[in-house]
């Protein structure tokens, strides 16, 4: 078996271009302290030998690193890809890189990819836990590693975090509904460990309230995961109910759009028959069969203001700081899936 290939060392370079190893690390680091000249011949050197610098050399010398992670709950989720590209754009503007996860909602891998973080010294973690108590995260503090709660409240010893305010959400959805004159309604829910899933219920609840309604109005059809599969699961059951409700509100849009599956399979009208709100606005709700109303989160903004917090407490001045909860405000897109044509 061939012997693997030596990477090639700074030292390497500045024998062959004829300069000190502090020369080529000024190139790299410090252009402007080198002549034209040089810093041409060193980066010529470079591109010959394909020289590429040891970040992990670069942060053991520096003692901060370049790049933060962002562990989420499901990357099938676009919601979830759209809050990592705000992240990203926010981190590249201050010279970051973004470290991207998934714990699939598993509390097993959340606590290895903690690991994994705590391991690589991340510059900080942008993290949505998969439990409501945030287990993982109380080991995780003892690394003194700064992290921002996403998508969730933080508690009082928590740290930062920044969320949407899920309970006004529900009731956006829900109230929506009842105003389109639906009185026998459900709720299809994802795991209730998820503090998501209990709020956006609590607030569907206040809108019935609202409406003069009894919670019995509205009749909970779980669903395992937030996905399409457990959405078409839950479509199958609704069908199968001796009354089926007139208005159904979605945890999520992956759901709402996997109960818009298995409705059109069977034949059921939406919104004639059964009038369907999700939740998210993920791009492809406005692109569904039947263009899904939905309630908004600014997932681009979520992911851009957790990363402008994480900066802020990881900085050198971070003896002074102050967590900040951040609650942006959902609001209604309406489209074809509850509006009945006239």
């Amino acid at each position: 078996m061939a012997a693997a290939a030596r990477a090639v060392s700074i030292k390497d370079v500045a024998r062959e271009a004829g300069v000190s190893v502090g020369t080529v690390s000024n190139v790299i680091n410090q252009p402007e302290r080198v002549s034209e000249e040089t810093r041409k011949q060193v980066r010529r050197v470079i591109a010959d030998l394909g020289y590429v610098r040891s970040e992990h050399a670069r942060q053991l010398r520096a003692g901060r690193s370049r790049i933060m992670a962002l562990l989420v709950l499901d990357m099938g989720n676009p919601f979830f890809v759209d809050i990592a590209r705000g992240a990203e754009r926010a981190a590249r503007a201050a010279g970051l890189g973004v470290m991207v996860c998934n714990s699939d909602q598993n509390l097993g891998d959340e606590a290895e990819y903690l690991g994994l973080f705590a391991e690589q010294r991340v510059r900080g973690v942008l993290v949505t836990p998969a439990d409501s108590e945030g287990s993982n995260l109380r080991e995780f503090r003892r690394h003194g590693i700064p992290f921002v709660l996403v998508d969730r409240v933080a508690g009082d010893d928590d740290g930062c975090s920044v969320s949407v305010d899920d309970v006004t959400g529900g009731a956006l959805a829900v109230r929506h509904l009842t105003a389109s004159g639906h009185r026998s309604l459900a709720y299809v829910s994802g795991p209730d460990h998820l503090n998501q899933v209990r709020d956006r219920r609590t607030g569907a609840l206040d809108a019935l309230a609202e409406a003069g309604l009894p919670p019995e109005a509205m009749r909970e059809v779980p669903a395992a995961r937030l996905d399409v599969a457990a959405g078409r699961d839950a479509g199958a059951r609704l069908l199968g109910l001796a009354q089926r409700p007139t208005g159904v509100f979605c945890a999520n849009d992956l759901l709402a759009l996997g109960v818009l599956q298995s409705l059109y399979t069977a034949g059921v009208r939406v919104p004639e028959d059964l009038a369907i709100v999700g939740y998210d606005d993920i791009e492809f709700a406005a692109a569904a069969t039947v263009p899904l109303t939905s309630v908004r989160q600014p997932a681009l903004t979520i992911g851009a203001r957790a990363t402008e917090l994480l900066l802020r407490e990881s900085a050198e001045e971070a003896c002074a700081h102050r967590h900040e909860r951040v609650v942006l405000q959902p609001e209604l897109v309406v489209r074809q899936s509850t509006l009945v044509p006239r």
